[in-house]
């Protein structure tokens, strides 16, 4: 069977068309295409939208029934196809994918910062600057503590993964010495 993110991706790039099009923010579509994403994958959400007993236009209702934003009919047409072909438990992926075409579009890009202590906005405005320069993007940090680092940090934007943990680099000394 083909990865969940290949066959999301058609998907997510559709409804980044239609929402570039359709002049209202992008950020509306993507706080809505998140909310649809979180909702579909709750657990009993997820049993109830593949219950084969239930029609493509339950589904839809359903769905649309437990969000709280407003669903115009661009949605509702996206949300139909999604049910008609049974991917509505795609759509955590499509919101993923919606996102990083968004990042994209407006150049920049996600950055999940792990470090091993707390740090202070002004050291995250620092890192994030520096950051900014090496990757060549605007970045929009999300910062998490992970004392298993012991020190230094890992940032993570998109694929690529800047590791300077005192964690890896034991990892690495420990690799070194085992190959020899």
């Amino acid at each position: 069977m083909a990865e969940l993110s290949t066959i999301a991706r058609p998907y997510a790039e559709a409804l980044f068309g239609v929402a570039s099009a359709d002049g209202a923010a992008l950020d509306t579509w993507a706080s809505l295409v998140a909310e649809m994403a979180q909702a579909a994958q709750h657990p009993e959400m997820r049993q109830v939208l593949s219950d084969p007993h239930l029609d493509a236009g339950g589904r839809v209702d359903l769905l649309r029934s437990v969000l709280k934003s407003p669903v115009n009919d661009e949605a509702v047409n996206f949300l139909t196809l999604l049910a008609q072909n049974d991917r509505l438990v795609l759509l955590p992926e499509i919101a993923k994918q919606f996102m990083q075409l968004k990042n994209r579009h407006e150049g920049s890009a996600d950055a999940c910062i792990e470090t091993a202590f707390e740090l202070t906005e002004a050291q995250v405005a620092e890192l994030v600057g520096g950051l900014e320069k090496k990757f060549d993007v605007k970045l929009k940090p999300d910062v998490r503590v992970d004392p298993s680092l012991i020190g230094g940090v890992r940032v993570t934007v998109g694929d690529q993964v800047l590791d300077t943990s005192v964690r890896a680099q034991l990892d690495r000394m420990r690799d070194t010495l085992v190959a020899n």
